[in-house]
């Protein structure tokens, strides 16, 4: 059950101590196949050139050694591939390692590599990552290039990074993103103002996001978001509806796992007025975390409402769908969000502590995110 769909040794630099990087199989790198794990996709030609992002990281000196495995064409939580492998979740193997960027998230917790790359279009950065308990950042929709990245037309899906630490994770957005700012991402964050946004999830789970803010030392109050479920909803139509654009000529091919068809097959059933309604709540509910960001510098609230299902569960026919319920919304309006492990008492399991915060300040929700790293490493 590996991580990698495939291993090699990618540098533009030779330098002994570079750091290592994997990259999802839905990102370009010259002369390998973009296969997006999908028998659908096995004979698609090796790509030309490499995507912008990994460009970037070739010439800021890091060593790509592999292309990770996902669930089949990005479109699942679960993580679950039984084409190329359900990668290992590095906390409990029997619990499903999330989707689509699972095998990022699995070599990342594993400690194959330092660093990788995933992509998210409802969580499949920050689900994966929480899965894991490793860190994963959505950066600002937009921000950073999607250039050589598969779907090309979209508007949800952000490519990342997963790390161990937030020091990493600074790197590698340096790397990919020119205009990321690294003072401003390593900056004291200890008079930051945190909105905790009150969301259904497992006691246990916000028990310990809270627990993890109160050791923060982090000045902080309490907020609902009214519209987060109809946004939630709206997200699903949107990803059905582009996914569908993306992949609905594979149904006929024969050749896609059996969940996938399936859920492609029904995404070619969303209709206009669901996407004309998904829109308006867009707009209001960009609106909403706005005006809430007026009032806070980030937003504080759980990643995921649950632990992750085993694997038994997951093909047994539990529903997954409600495991994006927390982050899916933040693809819809397009603000930069990050899931931070975090301990919870009598568990060897992590939560996840999401972060999110105003377009373009991705380096605010870095230092917040340092800032609650150091305090629980300084009182663990």
């Amino acid at each position: 059950m590996s991580a990698f769909l495939q291993q090699f040794d990618l540098v533009a630099h030779e330098c002994a101590n570079a750091p290592t990087i994997a990259i999802k199989d839905s990102i370009d790198i010259a002369g390998y196949a973009t296969t997006a794990a999908s028998p659908a996709l096995a004979n698609t030609p090796p790509a030309s050139r490499n995507a912008e992002v990994v460009q970037r990281l070739l010439d800021a000196g890091w060593r790509i050694t592999g292309k990770t495995n996902m669930h089949e064409l990005a479109f699942g939580m679960t993580g679950i591939n039984d084409f190329c492998g359900t990668p290992r979740n590095p906390q409990d193997a029997a619990r499903i390692p999330g989707g689509s960027s699972s095998g990022s998230a699995s070599a990342v917790g594993l400690q194959l590599v330092d660093a990788a790359l995933g992509t998210d279009t409802g969580g499949s950065v920050r689900g994966p990552a929480a899965c894991c308990g490793v860190i994963g950042l959505k950066p600002t929709f937009g921000r950073v290039s999607r250039e050589g990245v598969s779907p090309r037309d979209t508007t949800l899906d952000c490519v990342g990074p997963f790390a161990r630490d937030m020091n990493t994770i600074i790197d590698v957005m340096l790397a990919i993103d020119p205009s990321f700012h690294a003072g401003r991402a390593r900056r004291d964050a200890a008079k930051v103002r945190v909105a905790l946004l009150d969301v259904e999830a497992e006691e246990e789970i916000e028990c310990a996001v809270a627990a993890a803010v109160t050791r923060s030392g982090l000045s902080s109050h309490d907020v609902r978001l009214e519209s987060m479920s109809d946004a939630f909803t709206a997200g699903l139509a949107v990803i059905n509806a582009e996914t569908w654009r993306a992949f609905g000529y594979l149904v006929h091919s024969g050749k896609l796992g059996a969940d996938i068809e399936k859920r492609l097959r029904a995404a070619a059933d969303t209709k206009a007025a669901d996407l004309d309604a998904a829109e308006r709540i867009r707009r209001a509910f960009t609106d909403e975390v706005n005006r809430t960001l007026d009032h806070a510098d980030v937003l504080i609230l759980p990643t995921m409402p649950a632990l992750p299902i085993t694997i038994d569960a997951a093909r047994a026919g539990t529903s997954v769908i409600g495991m994006s319920s927390l982050i899916r919304p933040f693809n819809l309006s397009g603000h930069p969000a990050l899931t931070l492990p975090v301990p919870m008492p009598g568990s060897s399991l992590k939560a996840g502590l999401q972060i999110v915060g105003r377009k373009g300040e991705d380096e605010m929700v870095c230092a917040v995110a340092a800032h609650i790293e150091a305090k629980l490493a300084l009182n663990a």
